[in-house]
């Protein structure tokens, strides 16, 4: 398919329009007209842009792009390597930052809510990125903090970090994929019982043991995967591409 036509339909399809993000959300790098094979992936690092020179891509398709607010903007060192691979491989880089953590069916806290079972009832947090719910019941009742904790790690495939009471019981559970730690003084205001994220600050530990709500910090990265993964899954069902999502590792 065409790169114009590709990029319009990732535009109606995540409306990044509607957020006040952090980066440009669309086409950032503009490469070959024709879109026919899709590496998509978390960051757009070198080793991504390695990976999808290797699998003779010619879009990647990333949450974390490029061109950030307060970044220096020369091309110098790292930014001119990967402008350069971008470049001399004629390789399209499409990014969407905000708008692919909300999304409600295909975004990071949608996929993350699928995989886990959870149930959402609303969102909060800036531009109502963040979202709240309950995880479900358990034949024997309500889920304890170990059990959601122990899910998580398998289906994350990394150790998490609780900040909080292992057996507290879980009614209420609120989460945000990525460095959402600013958003935990909300969801203990709106009465969650466990807040889940992927980054954890210093002061973060001491909202957790003075409000009594747990905190689990499951990886920037790690809770950042799913977003890129089914949007390259929807890709390839809507349209005559090869959509391949590549993994580099991040222990962040």
């Amino acid at each position: 398919m065409k790169r114009e036509d590709l990029v319009n339909y990732l535009d109606e399809l995540l409306q990044p329009a509607k957020f006040r993000d952090y980066c440009p959300n669309g086409l950032q790098v503009e490469g070959r007209e024709e879109v026919l094979r899709v590496v998509a992936g978390v960051t757009a690092s070198q080793a991504l842009l390695d990976a999808a020179v290797d699998r003779g891509a010619d879009t990647i398709l990333v949450h974390h792009g490029y061109f950030w607010k307060g970044e220096d903007g020369r091309v110098t060192g790292i930014r001119k390597n990967r402008l350069k691979a971008l470049l001399a491989h004629d390789i399209n880089l499409l990014a969407y930052h905000l708008p692919l953590d909300a999304h409600p069916e295909l975004g990071n806290n949608a996929q993350l809510a699928t995989r886990m079972g959870w149930v959402a009832e609303g969102c909060f947090g800036e531009q109502d990125i963040a979202w709240i719910g309950h995880p479900g019941l358990l034949d024997c009742g309500h889920w304890r903090v170990s059990d959601l904790l122990s899910k998580l790690n398998n289906e994350l495939g990394r150790e998490s970090m609780l900040i909080g009471d292992p057996e507290q019981r879980v009614n209420k559970l609120a989460w945000c994929s990525g460095g959402a730690q600013g958003y935990f003084e909300q969801a203990i205001a709106l009465g969650a019982d466990l807040y889940i994220s992927g980054e954890i600050s210093e002061q973060t530990v001491h909202l957790a043991r003075e409000s009594g709500v747990a905190y689990l910090a499951c990886g920037h990265h790690a809770t950042e995967r799913f977003g890129a993964q089914a949007l390259a899954k929807h890709l390839a069902a809507q349209f005559d591409l090869r959509c391949e999502f590549v993994d580099i590792d991040n222990p962040v």
